[in-house]
């Protein structure tokens, strides 16, 4: 199984001869990538897989890094709730819960589950840009003490999030310890979450689709925000594809294990191209719109001028 947006890696793909030091608990590996080793405790011992781990870190990074122009643009303009769907936002922070879940309940690595949390993290400061400037935009009096409750509840949420990852991943041993016979359960239900995620990430870009139709425009919105999730998206995908021809087992069931995570990332992939369209189209529109507005105070006098004239 896979995080919801990195590609995890199992039996299928990991050596024959890979043992496990119980001191260490980390694979002995010597012919291996001692970076990917150390980082992922993972043993890759040719081409097709350590290019399926790099391809997998790019699809990783570039989701880390998607929501960050969103939210310098909401800092920049204050009309997030104007510009962003709230049925985007929920549907994403859905995802990435049922995607932590998943990773939860089948045991993925450290790295996985820290950036699942980074990604409910991000989720969070999104909704909260949101629910700040819907609320300060619709008083007519600025109260200081809501900027402070949503700096206290970010910071609270900054150091939950930073610990939870530690309780989580102590917590996931002791239980796969104490109850072995529930490990077939509990990672069923891990793939039924992923399966429920990716149906939260295709429904997260329907609400911005129609927002976008509605307004006729995409300001207030960062075309980055999408443009690095399409290549996230992208990237997860031919990393999965591209382990294909170093894999032991059955190819079948690689794919099978990893189809709940290819579906809702190809999937968003082929939505945001809509998304793309309408950035293009209404961008187009916009100049239209600008000359327009400019050229009416130019007009109003003149009229003026030609009505005073008439009358005398």
């Amino acid at each position: 199984m896979a995080s919801a947006r990195f590609p995890g890696r199992n039996e299928d793909v990991a050596p024959a001869s890979n043992l496990t030091l119980p001191s260490l608990h980390r694979p002995l590996c010597d012919n291996g990538t001692q970076w990917i080793l150390y980082l992922l405790e993972e043993c890759v011992d040719n081409v097709w897989e350590y290019w399926s781990v790099v391809i997998g870190l790019v699809s990783m990074f570039c989701f880390l890094l998607s929501t960050l122009p969103q939210v310098y643009e909401a800092y920049r303009n204050g009309k997030v709730e104007e510009a962003m769907s709230f049925g985007f936002l929920f549907f994403l922070f859905s995802g990435d819960l049922t995607s932590f879940a998943g990773c939860y309940l089948t045991s993925q690595l450290p790295i996985q589950i820290v950036t699942v949390v980074f990604y409910i993290f991000t989720d969070m400061i999104l909704i909260s840009q949101f629910l700040y400037y819907k609320i300060k935009n619709s008083s007519t009096r600025k109260s200081p003490l809501l900027k402070w409750l949503c700096c206290l509840w970010c910071g609270s949420a900054t150091v939950f999030l930073l610990v939870l990852p530690k309780l989580i991943t102590d917590d996931n041993t002791a239980l796969d310890a104490q109850n072995p016979a529930k490990s077939d359960t509990v990672e069923v239900t891990g793939y039924v979450c992923g399966y429920l995620a990716s149906v939260f990430y295709l429904s997260s870009r329907l609400p911005q689709l129609y927002k976008n139709f509605q307004r006729q425009s995409t300001e207030g919105t960062s075309y980055l925000l999408f443009a690095l999730a399409m290549m996230g998206n992208g990237t997860y995908g031919l990393s999965v594809m591209v382990v294909l021809p170093a894999l032991r087992g059955s190819r079948r069931t690689f794919i099978l294990k990893h189809l709940a995570w290819l579906i809702g990332s190809l999937g968003v992939l082929l939505l945001d191209f809509f998304v793309t369209a309408q950035f293009i189209l209404y961008r187009k529109n916009s100049p239209v719109k600008s000359s327009s507005l400019v050229r009416v105070p130019e007009v109003e006098p003149l009229l003026c001028e030609e009505e005073e004239l008439s009358v005398l």
